[in-house]
């Protein structure tokens, strides 16, 4: 029965609260006077809360989309270098093998492991990019 009327005192405070924050969304919209030596009021740019008070109108740096595709890019990259490095020693080993059987296998398998591995870099390049442009509009890894 406590329980119960926890609950529902709960709920009634959570409904509450979300009526104080849907009256002041309005007041949200307003244009904000941003105080003395903020960034928004020494270059006369209006702002719609205090929050964008000291944020610059413009972002100069790059977003976070386009710093997460330069990660991914970076890491595909290395995977590719990888990948093509594994290709190498396959082939020296391939060469080094003298006819035994048995290097030979193990070199050709190490061909394929980087060749597999290549691709599937290329691969996810490719799906990464389409990813990015189709949801987010633009930011690729190229």
């Amino acid at each position: 029965m406590i329980r119960l009327k926890s609950l529902i005192v709960a709920g009634l405070m959570a409904l509450g609260s979300l009526g104080g924050v849907m009256a002041t969304s309005d007041i949200a919209e307003a244009a904000v006077t941003c105080p003395d030596g903020s960034y928004r009021k020494e270059n006369g740019i209006p702002a719609n809360s205090l929050a964008e008070c000291n944020l610059p109108a413009e972002q100069s740096g790059d977003g976070l989309m386009n710093r997460v595709s330069k990660i991914i890019s970076v890491v595909l990259g290395v995977l590719g270098l990888v990948a093509v490095v594994v290709i190498i020693i396959g082939g020296i080993s391939f060469i080094t093998s003298q006819g035994d059987s048995s290097k030979v296998t193990k070199a050709r398998n190490t061909i394929l492991y980087g060749v597999v591995g290549l691709v599937v870099a290329l691969l996810a390049f490719a799906i990464v990019n389409f990813v990015l442009k189709g949801v987010f509009g633009g930011a690729s890894t190229s």
